[in-house]
């Protein structure tokens, strides 16, 4: 069997652990579990940490489990929050619950014949439980001076915002969690980021007094880019795994900036791609740093993973229109976001089809006036889809008003302008 830690060491996946006894103990099979929050419909970027460092136990012969929190999700981890978040309601929660579930089930192998992973809610062991009996049978377990003393409770503790009583029995609940794992499915593994330190341990803690067992903890670093970003930020936006809140466009474009200083680490950790061949693109990099190799490859292998080859193919398609490619196969939508920064106007169909391109052009506004653009269409530098426009006679055709919705217009080589047609 593979030595999983070292793995996650090679594939800057490790951050700590809390026994060395561990590496000993993953020469066997075990079960490791991590939570997600169901805090939105869909997981972010920064999940996919989470996710890649289970699917890498997964390779190497462990069974893995995903909690999703349907339960704490309604309290809310403090952990690494400089405030309170706002509390949702159990109609929210489960509505995220079910996304949170379909973007799981894309990466995680829950046919496989030895160790199949599986997604469970907490929410169907922590709601069974009454007030009274959660303090009677699981918060006598705790002690206060360690609940203090644990870094996310007493960060917020000196803050000015500072803990309400429920954010401080979060980790109470994380850590049964654990036990209940424990109990039905023999897990003695939880990982996490590196900010679930304190929420593992009281789990730990919990099994050694309850259950006499040694159980493990591996936390896995919070990625940040090279300006201390971070990761799965951009311009204060979540880069979302769901497609309906981050286009296949945005999600590939969102990897493919990624800057020298990162690329490198971000495919050891986000992708499967070979150490040696990783090797080579970084030398690559260094050589030729322009071809940015390295950044389309790791682009290139996260939307196939979280979007598969037809999400691939959009994102693809969307970029080389960006840069004058042809634009068949793509929607109305799809163009929107891959010019999202471009100016546009709104006329209508009655308007647009059946007129004169060079027309359209000047009421559009992407030349000044209706002889500026026959000049440039006779100059053949006037473009409707990125197809050039053959004279100054040439009509708008129904077809080729993007699912009834748009034309894109372009001047020379780069200057583009959106018809919203209505």
């Amino acid at each position: 069997m593979n030595n999983i830690i070292a793995i996650l060491k090679e594939r800057c996946l490790f951050d700590n652990v809390t026994s060395p006894d561990l590496e000993e103990a993953v020469s066997s099979p075990m079960t490791v579990y991590a939570g997600f929050d169901p805090s939105s419909e869909s997981l972010q970027a920064g999940n996919f940490v989470t996710i890649m460092a289970l699917a890498h136990f997964q390779r190497c012969g462990h069974k893995v489990i995903a909690v999703v929190g349907g339960a704490t999700g309604l309290i809310g981890d403090p952990s690494g929050k400089a405030s309170e978040r706002k509390l949702l309601s159990q109609e929210a929660v489960e509505k995220n619950q079910e996304g949170i579930h379909e973007n799981l089930s894309r990466f995680l192998d829950f046919e496989h014949p030895t160790a199949p992973a599986a997604i469970l809610n907490n929410y169907d062991w922590l709601g069974k439980f009454s007030f009274v009996d959660f303090l009677r049978d699981v918060g006598k377990n705790f002690r206060m001076g360690t609940m203090l003393g644990k870094d996310s409770v007493r960060t917020r503790l000196q803050s000015e915002e500072g803990m309400s009583f429920t954010e401080f029995s979060y980790q109470l609940l994380q850590a049964f969690d654990f036990l209940q794992l424990h109990d039905s499915h023999g897990c003695i593994l939880q990982i996490g980021g590196s900010d679930q330190w304190g929420n593992i341990t009281a789990g730990i803690d919990l099994l050694r007094r309850l259950r006499g067992v040694e159980a493990f903890g591996v936390t896995i670093p919070l990625v940040c880019d090279s300006s201390g970003q971070k990761f799965g930020k951009s311009e204060g936006n979540a880069i979302y795994l769901d497609s309906r809140k981050t286009s296949y466009y945005d999600f590939y474009q969102f990897f493919f900036r990624t800057d020298d200083a990162d690329v490198i680490r971000f495919l050891k950790i986000f992708t499967f791609v070979p150490l040696e061949e990783i090797a080579g693109l970084e030398r690559e990099l260094r050589e030729e740093p322009e071809r940015r190799s390295a950044q389309r490859r790791l682009a290139e292998e996260v939307t196939r993973a979280v979007h598969g080859d037809d999400g691939l193919g959009v994102a693809q398609r969307c970029t080389g229109a960006m840069f004058g490619q042809a634009m068949e196969g793509l929607h109305a939508e799809e163009l929107l976001s891959v010019f999202a920064d471009v100016p546009s106007r709104e006329l209508s169909l009655d308007a647009v089809v059946g007129n004169l391109v060079v027309n359209v052009a000047a009421e559009s506004g992407l030349c000044g006036s209706r002889g500026e653009a026959r000049r440039l269409a006779q100059s053949g530098g006037l473009y409707l889809n990125n197809c050039r426009v053959g004279g100054v006679d040439e009509v708008v055709s129904e077809p080729q008003v993007i699912d009834g919705k748009l034309l894109v217009l372009r001047s020379g080589k780069k200057r583009y302008h959106i018809v919203r047609v209505g």
